[in-house]
């Protein structure tokens, strides 16, 4: 899970570089997209190779990047998040939160 966690916060830096690359025209924060976006990868695939199933992992990775990314934009870049949208990133991570959960009941198998 550190390895997943790491992803995480690395695939956030290169999505918050985004806006400061000017379109990749910057090469400082278009630095920081590629090594943020380059590191997820790595950091992902050592996650799965350490267990981690690809469904869980990746709806994990997808959730809590989306919603960390949304709150640091409202709270960065002072983009405007409404309380419906705030609403909906609780039932993301929510979401993200139950693919985490090994209850007692029966794996659903494809």
């Amino acid at each position: 899970m550190v390895l997943l966690g790491a992803a995480i916060v690395s695939e956030v830096v290169g999505t918050m570089s985004l806006p400061a690359s000017d379109g990749l025209t910057r090469p400082l924060p278009s630095l920081g997209v590629v090594v943020g976006y380059a590191g997820a990868i790595v950091l992902f695939t050592r996650a799965l190779r350490h267990g981690l199933t690809l469904g869980i992992a990746y709806g994990t990775l997808t959730g809590f990047g989306l919603a960390s990314a949304t709150v640091l934009g409202a709270v960065v870049l002072g983009e405007h998040l409404s309380l419906v949208q705030g609403a909906g990133l609780a039932l993301i991570v929510g979401g993200a939160l139950l693919l985490q959960h090994r209850g007692i009941d029966r794996e659903v198998r494809a």
